[in-house]
Formats: structure tokens, sequence, C-alpha cells
């Protein structure tokens, strides 16, 4: 008798149709040539509050769209579980995700190709930004006009205090950019989202549902997907679980896992391809002995800065039912007010300290105050402004603990746990105060709510960090591309799973070191280039667009300030 599970033959299987995953169907689907399959164990992403930018709080706490994945106890975060939301339906992560574009800097690119990701330089991946975009503002050297992904600033910084925190930066010496994912990314200025007229502008919107017309693109939704099949060191297909029954999908070129920074990494050691030790104490034979899969976890801590407004125009005083319901009626009919903005319409990315040479603090603005699940801090009117420093030291990683897919694996940051993130974190909250102490405010500032005046001195910050930061759910570089001579390097600068055929990573798990800035636009356009090394094609020609670095960089911190230190 043969037990064997049915089987399908394709071209490519992708594993994950997330924002790497919906790119790759798209462009992989390209050529009538080729049949892709494309494997999601969520479901449909058509719920409105999927949909409504303004609802992003729902899906994003809903165990419907979210793996719902968890950090063991952090030690250097009072022994606190941190949340760590990843998106489980179509469209992954940019379906539940806050919306923001935000690319990177330039160096950060540059630093991937002296990691040993040849071919990764950000005049080798400009390109594909600006393929993927469509950028409201307009296309040019840098900004994208005919591409998948629409961006833009959702209503216009039409709130008076988006614009107030901007002249903040200026008075308190900071330079004020047009465009943060332009030339400069350093300063203060307006914030770009994933919306089109009003809606998410998810990569299932952009790129899977116009490629699903196609008749050699086969989407499979509810597939939990076990193990890569592996012939030798071959991969070969992959088997998943739908509706209870198991079933094998052959690849007969190429398996691509796009899964995420915790998923890739979790199913290549389901399938055997992981450290040595892991795989042992998860009881799973050993298949490829590659230390590197799983380890390298990078992620963004944050904490926001919480005032009492003086004036009612924050987004505090349309929390109460009725004013939810006429913003989602208006938005649910038009598409257009609150309902149709993440709200974060103003943002900034400044230098800690002299000899910084890019931005490594990043800021989020909001006319609200409130917590992450959407519901207000306290009564009346607030505004909070997210910061955290974007290039931490910390390195955790992701581990099996069994060969079930069912059983989530196991998870650990390690954030702060050394000196200089600890210090970056006193750094962002001394130069928020004095930010956020600037006279541009002064007419919509009163009290400081959160983290309050009587946190002033290092261990008062230190604690008040470890008890009150949140990861910004940026969690990357568990299958990091480097260079033959990396012994950790999990991928080729092609994204071939080294020591295995057939075989490649695609999403965030590849980034060799996280970059200074929200993921899902870097990650959207590793999908794009990626597609093009997969296919064989030439790649784009690089851009000779240059970006800006503070000329006085290696003497101080911001342009408005004397050559000294900060405090």
């Amino acid at each position: 008798m043969n037990n064997a599970p049915p089987s399908r033959e394709f071209d490519y299987v992708i594993v994950g149709a997330g924002s790497a995953g919906c790119v790759l169907a798209n462009r992989l689907s390209e050529d009538p040539g080729a049949t892709v399959l494309l494997l999601e164990y969520g479901g449909s992403d058509r719920g409105p509050f999927i949909q409504m930018p303004a609802a992003l709080s729902i899906p994003m706490n809903s165990p419907r769209y979210n793996w719902g994945f968890a950090s063991a106890p952090e030690p250097h975060m009072n022994g606190r579980e941190m949340n760590c939301p990843r998106g489980r339906v179509l469209g992954g992560s940019s379906s539940i995700n806050g919306m923001v574009y935000v690319r990177g800097h330039a160096g950060d690119f540059d630093q991937w190709r002296d990691l040993g990701a040849r071919g990764w330089a950000y005049r080798d991946c400009l390109p594909y930004f600006r393929k993927a975009e469509t950028c409201a503002h307009g296309g040019d050297q840098y900004r994208g006009g005919e591409g998948p992904v629409h961006t833009g600033n959702g209503n216009g910084m039409a709130n008076p205090l988006y614009g107030a925190f901007v002249e903040a930066g200026r008075q308190a010496g900071y330079p004020v950019t047009a465009d943060c994912n332009g030339r400069q990314q350093e300063g203060f200025g307006r914030m770009d989202m994933t919306v089109k007229g009003g809606v998410r502008c998810s990569t299932s919107n952009a790129y899977l549902r116009p490629a699903r017309r196609r008749p050699n693109l086969t989407v499979t939704t509810g597939a939990l997907c076990h193990r890569v099949v592996m012939d030798g060191r071959r991969a070969t297909g992959v088997e998943y679980e739908v509706n209870g029954g198991r079933r094998l999908a052959v690849a007969a070129r190429e398996v691509i896992l796009s899964a995420g920074s915790i998923g890739s990494p979790h199913l290549l050691q389901l399938s055997g391809i992981g450290p040595q030790d892991v795989l042992a104490r998860a009881g799973i034979a050993l298949v490829h002995d590659l230390p590197g899969v799983g380890a390298n976890l990078q992620d963004h801590l944050e904490v926001y800065f919480q005032f009492r407004s003086l004036r009612p125009i924050t987004l505090n005083g349309r929390l109460n039912p009725l004013a939810k319901f006429l913003i989602g009626a208006r938005w649910y009919l038009f598409k257009t007010g609150l309902g149709a903005t993440n709200h974060f319409e103003s943002c900034a990315f400044v230098r800690s300290r002299p000899g910084v040479k890019w931005p490594d603090i990043q800021y989020h603005f909001l006319p609200a105050a409130m917590r992450y699940d959407g519901r207000a801090a306290f009564d009346g009117h607030g505004f909070q402004v997210h910061v955290g420093p974007n290039k931490p030291r910390a390195r955790g990683g992701v581990a099996a603990v069994s060969p079930n897919a069912r059983d989530k694996p196991g998870i650990q940051f390690n954030y702060l746990d050394n000196e200089a993130d600890r210090e970056s974190f006193r750094q962002c909250i001394r130069l928020t105060r004095e930010i956020m102490g600037q006279p541009a405010l002064d007419a919509y500032r009163g009290g400081e709510i959160q983290p309050g005046l009587d946190v002033a001195s290092d261990g008062e910050i230190d604690a008040w960090v470890r008890a009150n930061a949140e990861s910004a759910y940026h969690p990357s570089c568990t299958c990091k591309m480097g260079g033959i001579g990396d012994a950790m390097a999990v991928l080729d600068p092609e994204c071939r799973v080294r020591g295995i055929d057939g075989l490649r990573v695609v999403d965030a798990s590849i980034f060799p070191a996280i970059t200074n800035g929200n993921l899902n636009a870097p990650t959207i356009m590793t999908a794009e280039k990626a597609a093009d090394l997969i296919r064989g094609q030439a790649p784009l020609a690089p851009s000779n667009a240059e970006s800006h670095t503070d000329p006085e960089w290696q003497t101080r911190q911001r342009p408005g300030q004397p050559l000294r230190e900060v405090i």
C-alpha cells in the first residue's frame, strides 16, 4: 500500500504569502512558461479591519491574522515575554502592520555589501525600490512612479501637531528633510505610508491580487508547511497540510521560503537544516549542519513619550463608539477622512552623537496618546512620539523546540544585553526631552505623562526602559546573506541556502544587518531583486544617485549644534 501523500508538480514552490512571497508570486508567474505554487497558512485578507488603515491595531492583535509569537522571558527586560506579531494571512505582515514606508539609509545597504552580500549595495538596491513603488509625491531618481506599491502621506499632515513636531526639530538644530526616503534621510519631515486611495496597499493588494488571474499561478491558503523535502542535498518539494490531510508539492526548479524571520529559520530547522545542537535538542534528524540558521536575530526596541495636549485636537477625542462609527462609515463610503491614514504622518531620523555617520535614532509622531492595542492611555487629549535606537548591538535567535510544525519555536531577542544599547536609550530619552521642549510645541504641550520628569538619572532611565520598552515588530537577519568566509552566513548573495541545491530564502530574515527604519519597504525591495536572481535575468542597472551625509558628522551630533558632545 502506498502511503505517500498526494502530490502535484510546479516549477516554483513558495512558502509564505507575505511581504516577500506575494512579490515573488507575481514576478515569477510573469513567465508564462513557469508554474508557481504559493502556500499560505492564513486565509483571506478582505476584511475591512485589514483594509482600513486607521484600524491597524485590530488585525495586529487578532489571532485570526497573527501567528502570536512571543519571546522567552528576556533577562535584561525584567523577565518580560515580548510580543512578536507576524502576519498569518494573505499579505502576511504587510496586511497587519502599521503601513509605515521607510526604506532605510543608503549606508545600511553599503553595510550589507561590506558584510559579504555582494551586489546589494545602495546603488544596486535603489533601482528595485523604485521598481516597486508609485509615489504620490512623484517619481524621480530616488522615488518610483510606476510600481505596484503606492505610497503617500495620508491626510497631508492636516493636524497642526505634525508640523509643530517638525518645527520643534528644526528649532533644536536638526535639519528638515523634504523626503526621508530620498536623498536625505537625516532630519525631520513627513512620513509616508503604503496606502492607495485610502486603502491599505499590502503586497496582497499590490502584487498578488492582479497576478491571481494568471493560469500558471496557484494559491493555496490554510496550508501548514511541515518540512522541505530533500533528495540528498537537493530540495525537491514541500510537505504541507490542508484540511487535516498531508500533501506534497514537488518543485521542478526551486523551493523558496518566504515565511519571515521567525518562520523561515524554523522551517529550515524542521527540515533538518540548521545548527546541529539546536536540532539535537529538538529531536530533529540532521540533514545539513548550518550553524547560522536562526542566529543573528535583530529587532528594534522603542519607547513612547506621552504628553497631555492643551488643545482638543488629538485623536483621543475620537475614540468613543459614536466617533469611531462615523470615521468608519466615512471610510467605508468614500475611503477618506481619519480612517484613510495610519496617523503616523511626520517623523525624524537623527544621529545620537558625534562620530555616528548616519542616523541611528528614529521618531514616529502620533497625534494621540494610546497603547499598541488602540486604547486610550488616559482620559483627555494627548500626543506621543515613538523613539528608539535603530542600530542595536543585541543579537538573539530562533530555535525549533520539537519536530512538530505546530509547536512554536523558541525566540530570544536578548534586548539590552549590552551597555551600548542601554546608553543609546539614555541618549534617546534626553534628546527627545530637548526636542519636545522647543517653543514650537508650547501652545500644545501639557504635562509629560511618561516617562515622567522623575525619570532623569541613568539608573532611572534604565529601569523605566526595561519596564516599558516594546518591540517595534522588526525581527530580521535570522538567515543572513554573506560571503564565503562568513561561517554564520546561511545564504550566498543570490539568496541560495549554502550546501543545498534548489532552495532559497527571500524575506527579512536574509538581511545581513537590520536597516535604519521599518522593514516592509526593504523586504519588498529584496523580493523584487531576488526575483531577477531566481529567473536568471540581468539585474537592473545600478543607480548613480547620491545620498546625503552630514560633512561634519565626525565632530557634531546635529548641524545646528556647536562642535561639542551632547549632554
